[in-house]
Formats: C-alpha cells, sequence, structure tokens
C-alpha cells in the first residue's frame, strides 16, 4: 500500500492547477510565447544583417552603425526592471501584449528614416518598448507552469528567439539583396505584426497571477535583496557575458564575410544566420542537459562550445567559419537557457524584477559586445573581435568555477564533520 507520504504528495500534484505538458492550454501557452519571443529577436536585431548596406548608404563606420543595435538593446536593458514592476500590476499578459504592440508600431516606422541619427532613435524607442516582454514572459510561466516543466518551457520560449533571430536576419538579407535594407525592415515589421496577432489570440489568461501594488520602496528593497544574493548575482554576469559573445560575433560577421576573402553578397550574408536553427535545438535540450550533467557541468559544456566556435571563426575557410558559428550559437543558447531558467528557480519572491535584473544584464551584455565587437574589428580586424569573445568566455568559466567553490565552502560550513 503507498505510505501516507506518497498520498500526500500524489494529492497536491493532483491539487496543483498549473499547466505542464500534455495538460489544456499548455500548447497553446507554448505556441504563443514562441511567437511573442520570435517577433521580439526579429524585431531587436532587426538591422544587424543589414550593418554592410546600412553603414554604405549614410557613410558610416561599423562602429558608428553598430549603434542601430546597441541603442535598442541598450534602451531594452534599461527599460526591464520598470516595466517589470509595472507587470506586477496591471499584469504579464496584458504588458506582454502592449509591449509587442508598440514595437510592431515602431517596426513600421524604421523604414522610413531619413538618416543614421533618426534611425538609431527609433531603434532605441522600440527597444525601450520590447523590454516588457522578456521579463514578464518568464514570470508568467514562473506561475503558470509547474516547476519540472519550467526549464522546458523556458527553452521553448528561447527557442523562438532563436528562431526569431533567423528568421529576421534571413528575410532582411534577401529583401535587402533585391529592394533595399529598407524593404527588409518592412517585411520583418510586418511579419512581427502577424505573431503579435497570433500572440494575443493564442495566449491563455492568468490563473495564479496576483496584483501588486506599485510601490517604490517595495520595488527598491525587492531588487536590493536580488543583488544581494550570491547566486542571482551570478546568474546575472553569466548571461552578460555569453550575450558579449554573441552580441560581438552577430554584430561584426556582416563586416567580415561581405570583404575578402569571402566577398559575399547581402542576401548570402542573411541566409547565414540560418545557424539560429541549432541555438533552437541546444536551448530546446536544455532541460536534459541539466538533467544529466547538473547546472554547472551544463554551463560547462555551453562554454566550451562556445570557445571552440570562436577558434574555428578564425579560419579563412568558409567552411570552417560557418562550424564556428554553429558551435557558437549552440553553446550560447544553451547557456542562456541554463542561466534564465535558473533565475526563475532561485527567486522565491519578486519573480518578475529577478527576470528583469538578468534580462537588464543580458542585453547590456549585447549592447557592450556589439560595440566592443565593431571597435575591436576596427582596430584589429576579426581576430580582435574573437578576443572580445574569448575574454568574455573566460568570465563565465571564472564565475561557475568560483560558485563551485563557494557551494563547497557553505557545504564545510554547515556541515563540518562530513567535510
Amino acid at each position: 500500500m503507498p505510505s501516507a507520504s506518497t498520498k500526500a504528495a500524489a494529492t497536491t500534484a493532483s491539487a496543483d492547477t498549473r499547466l505542464s505538458p500534455g495538460a489544456p492550454g499548455y500548447r497553446r501557452m507554448s505556441l504563443a510565447l514562441f511567437a511573442a519571443g520570435l517577433a521580439t529577436f526579429a524585431l531587436l536585431y532587426s538591422t544587424q544583417a543589414l550593418l554592410p548596406a546600412i553603414s554604405a548608404e549614410f557613410g558610416a563606420t561599423a562602429s558608428a552603425a553598430s549603434w542601430t543595435v546597441s541603442a535598442a538593446t541598450g534602451a531594452l536593458a534599461l527599460c526591464v526592471l520598470p516595466l517589470s514592476a509595472l507587470s506586477e500590476r496591471f499584469g504579464r499578459r496584458a504588458m506582454m501584449t502592449a509591449s509587442l504592440s508598440v514595437a510592431v508600431a515602431v517596426a513600421l516606422l524604421v523604414p522610413l528614416a531619413p538618416n543614421l541619427e533618426s534611425l538609431i532613435a527609433l531603434r532605441a524607442v522600440q527597444g525601450a518598448a520590447l523590454a516588457g516582454l522578456p521579463a514578464s514572459a518568464m514570470a508568467y510561466l514562473a506561475e503558470e507552469v509547474r516547476p519540472k516543466a519550467l526549464i522546458a518551457a523556458i527553452g521553448l520560449f528561447v527557442a523562438g528567439n532563436s528562431i526569431g533571430g533567423m528568421s529576421g536576419r534571413l528575410v532582411t538579407g534577401w529583401v535587402a539583396q533585391l529592394w533595399g535594407w529598407r524593404a527588409g525592415l518592412a517585411a520583418v515589421g510586418l511579419t512581427s505584426l502577424a505573431c503579435a496577432l497570433a500572440f494575443r489570440v493564442l495566449l491563455p489568461k492568468a490563473r495564479h497571477f496576483t496584483p501588486g501594488t506599485l510601490n517604490p520602496k517595495a520595488l527598491a528593497k525587492t531588487v536590493r535583496g536580488h543583488l544581494a544574493d550570491p547566486l542571482l548575482m551570478r546568474l546575472y554576469v553569466i548571461g552578460a557575458l555569453f550575450m558579449t559573445v554573441f552580441g560581438a560575433v552577430y554584430t561584426v560577421i556582416g563586416y567580415r564575410l561581405v570583404e575578402a576573402p569571402f566577398s559575399l553578397p547581402q542576401g548570402v550574408i542573411g541566409s547565414i544566420f540560418l545557424v539560429y536553427l541549432v541555438g533552437t535545438v541546444s536551448s530546446a535540450a536544455a532541460g536534459k542537459l541539466v538533467g544529466r550533467l547538473g547546472r554547472r557541468g551544463a554551463l560547462y559544456l555551453a562554454v566550451t562550445t562556445t570557445a571552440a566556435g570562436l577558434l574555428f571563426s578564425l579560419s579563412d575557410s568558409l567552411a570552417l567559419v560557418l562550424t564556428g558559428l554553429v558551435l557558437i550559437t549552440a553553446g550560447f543558447f544553451a547557456g542562456h537557457a541554463v542561466a534564465s531558467s535558473s533565475v526563475s528557480r532561485t527567486a522565491k519572491t519578486g519573480r518578475a524584477q529577478a527576470s528583469a535584473l538578468y534580462q537588464s544584464a543580458y542585453y547590456l551584455g549585447s549592447s557592450a559586445g556589439g560595440t566592443l565587437g565593431a571597435i575591436a574589428f576596427h582596430a584589429g580586424g576579426w581576430a580582435g573581435t574573437v578576443l572580445i569573445g574569448l575574454v568574455a568566455v573566460l568570465g563565465v568559466v571564472a564565475t561557475t568555477l568560483y560558485g563551485s567553490h563557494s557551494a563547497r565552502v557553505e557545504a564545510r560550513r554547515l556541515h563540518p564533520a562530513t567535510a
């Protein structure tokens, strides 16, 4: 006969009304957030594959044109915390809908920018609008999905990010080759509009959200508490460093491939971003990796894969460069999925703020990587950009090793007899 504890566990599980695979609404929720993730990355990085064309039209350097990407990610990083606070009051679903709607509206204006300065300004507004989506999505999942299914659910959202990043660059590349970069941006805007409509129709209403009050003092206290948590701080640093690598590589890769010895046309350069499909697989598999290797083991595997990709990309062989991009993409998305899901599980209160701080660090890393990568490319070519990436990778290793050391020290303190 089952024990009392087994019966209690079964009763608790049956009473848990949160979503899980196979439950009504789980598939709709997954598809809705997949569409939102797709639109977010497609819009956020819509100019990245077009930077050489933008530089040519406006007579701008790589570092100047890179601000069309860095302004968007930087604005997102600055606005994600206050907008996540609004989501605590008005709801995750309402915040995500409003953010995506405004970002899509701005996307339809971006192709009309008359100069580089106005293009950068519009992109900053677009990034600020998108700020309400990532952290609210993570908080929505943490509240509406059962803990055992959380990593897989977040992995699907991140997979939407990867496909959005890929399809946005692919579409803009080929459309730009035929009709110019402005037409490419317009195509991404229209695609994202379709994603926003699908998101609104599919996403189930929140059943476990409890509205809070807009209390600046309470918000500041929650933020201070998260920043004082050593594990959360390490996860924030890891997310920022992973994104520094990714931002540097994908901001500059177009400039490298358009030059000798590759001299690729714009459409082919856009097609290079098909390697994002690897990110879809690796992010969705993050839960299995953590189950087999543990969180730190999965991070070490992601770091090793990313570093190997950076070294491969130094070659003048297009095949090896593509291999490098595949490895970088797989390592990045796996590491990001592990770190972001760990934030949601670690934070017991103020989950939206915990996720918002992660997103702030993550997108500040993107801005820093894009800007530093472009500057390094101007100063030392592709090798300079790779050096920026390798330094960030070493930072992830150092942070993870420090976490392992801290865990051993804490274990010895709590259990001196077994040390």
